[in-house]
């Protein structure tokens, strides 16, 4: 298999395991949204901003390291399990003594025995990170979907029948250590993997130094997003956090889908030929331009139909997240764009000048997000935007001159999915005015369906016939799956 098809199997596959993650994921969110309130997810998230933190020093960037490199040996694989193992006690050390002092920030007692509970994960990462280290090298993403859309059953089902048992936040807390036993089970077994103790200083130091540029980019990056439900929760509250939270989760979900499917089978690609810039050029601009296509009808979709989609599905008690999802959908080609630029500095070694950059995106986040909140979540929403249009900038180009992408060239690859996006916006919007709006308040489930219908068929038809010449060979390969006519018969 070349490389070509081995890029195109691996972004199969880990869509597989994204798109069943975010089915099952949303499925489950249905129900445990109405079984909990949005306090209990405002609890949560408030917890993991700060082991989420943490848990990027606890991985200390050194699996990525693992991963890139072009040689890597059992002995490695052995120091960076010891190394983890023991950031990850540390860790767990200080939230010990630290809860008390988050507790009186917050004015919640909860929140001590929540942290000291939630910080144990850090004593079990290591063991799940380096079977999936070995999987994600070795390209086996089908092993890697199959792990984690197991281990999202188990976790979900167990918060489903924790909360069912009025377990609150604690349904969303303890089923994650189940989930995590079942994760560390099957990639041990499917990467065959045993812990081993080890300390190569000098070895250790090679990993640890293009590590440290990984997790300090990775640190920066969550902050950025943390950023705003540390503002709302501190300023707001917790009920807020969970409106935002929700409104957040369901907008990355095309992302986290498609884009982010992308991000790891492309980064490993460009790792692979970081010898070959031309190679390497086509990969980044092509993947832009099949991200994009793939992914950008979601968020037109969203956008459309937000505030019916969450009263619809989640309850009127979740109406006050529609607005943030309607403005948030508005970011989704930055999404695609940032990520996929990603992908490129990390595989090229461009970790520092990415670090300067998220440093200054970060900083607009803080600013954009403390005068945003005096207009609510949605005022926070829309510095979210702004932000993510800038960083997608500075992101494309600092890539694009890493491989000498011009701008005409960036641009080309960016086309079909604005032409076929604004075709269906063009679409949504006359559908919408001249046939379906008298349904939507007394119809709600009718309105949705049909514009997910009508939407879904015009944007596949347009995919397949319109005579873009950047997506003639994907159309082609589409046509002949759906075993459609390849080309016009003459009479």
């Amino acid at each position: 298999m070349n490389l070509g098809d081995t890029i195109r199997s691996g972004v199969r596959w880990t869509m597989v395991g994204k798109f069943g993650h975010q089915i099952l994921g949303f499925l489950f969110g249905i129900v445990l949204a109405r079984l909990l309130a949005p306090a209990d997810f405002g609890m949560l998230v408030t917890v993991q901003i700060f082991t989420g933190i943490a848990g990027f020093v606890a991985g200390g960037g050194m699996g990525q390291a693992l991963v890139r490199a072009k040689e890597v040996t059992k002995s490695d694989y052995d120091t960076v399990f010891t190394l983890q193992l023991g950031i990850g006690c540390l860790i767990y050390i200080v939230f010990f003594f630290a809860a008390p002092g988050l507790a009186t920030w917050y004015d919640t007692p909860a929140y001590e025995t929540l942290l000291r509970i939630s910080a144990l994960s850090f004593i079990l990462r290591p063991f799940n990170n380096l079977p999936g280290n070995i999987l994600h090298r070795d390209m086996r993403f089908k092993a890697q979907a199959f792990v984690g859309i197991t281990t999202l059953i188990v976790t979900n089902s167990v918060s489903i029948a924790l909360a069912w048992l009025g377990y609150g936040v604690w349904s969303l807390i303890l089923s994650g250590f189940v989930g995590s036993l079942v994760g560390i089970f099957l990639q041990a077994h499917l990467a065959g993997w045993r812990p081993g103790f080890r300390l190569d200083w000098q070895r250790g130091r090679d990993l640890a130094r293009y590590g440290f540029l990984v997790s300090a980019n990775d640190i920066v990056v969550y902050l950025r997003r943390q950023t705003s439900n540390f503002i709302i929760g501190r300023f707001i509250g917790p009920a807020a956090v969970g409106l935002y939270n929700k409104a957040s989760s369901l907008n990355d979900m095309p992302s986290g889908t498609i884009s982010n499917s992308a991000y790891g089978v492309v980064f490993r690609a460009l790792a692979r030929t970081q010898d070959n810039r031309d190679r390497s050029k086509y990969i980044y601009l092509r993947t832009i331009t099949l991200v994009t296509v793939y992914t950008l009808p979601f968020y037109v979709g969203l956008w459309w139909v937000a505030e019916l989609f969450i009263t619809t599905v989640y309850g009127q008690k979740w109406a006050g997240a529609a607005p943030v999802l309607e403005i948030l959908a508005l970011a989704g080609l930055f999404m695609c764009i940032n990520n996929q630029s990603g992908a490129v500095t990390a595989a090229r070694q461009l970790l520092g000048p990415e670090l300067v950059v998220q440093l200054v995106g970060w900083a607009l986040l803080i600013v954009g997000v403390a005068i945003g909140y005096r207009w609510g979540i949605s005022g926070v929403a829309w510095a979210m935007v702004v932000v993510s249009a800038i960083m997608a900038g500075l992101m494309a180009r600092l890539a694009s001159r890493e491989l000498r992408v011009g701008i005409r060239e960036f641009g080309r690859a960016l086309q079909p999915a604005l032409l076929l996006n604004t075709i269906l916006f063009i679409g949504l919007f006359a559908l919408h005015t001249w046939v379906l709006a008298p349904f939507k308040p007394v119809q709600p489930a009718l309105y949705l369906i049909a514009m997910a219908t009508v939407g879904g068929l015009l944007y596949t038809i347009c995919f397949l016939y319109l005579p873009i010449q950047q997506l003639t060979k994907e159309a082609m390969r589409w046509k002949t799956r759906l075993m459609l006519p390849t080309r016009s018969v003459k009479p």
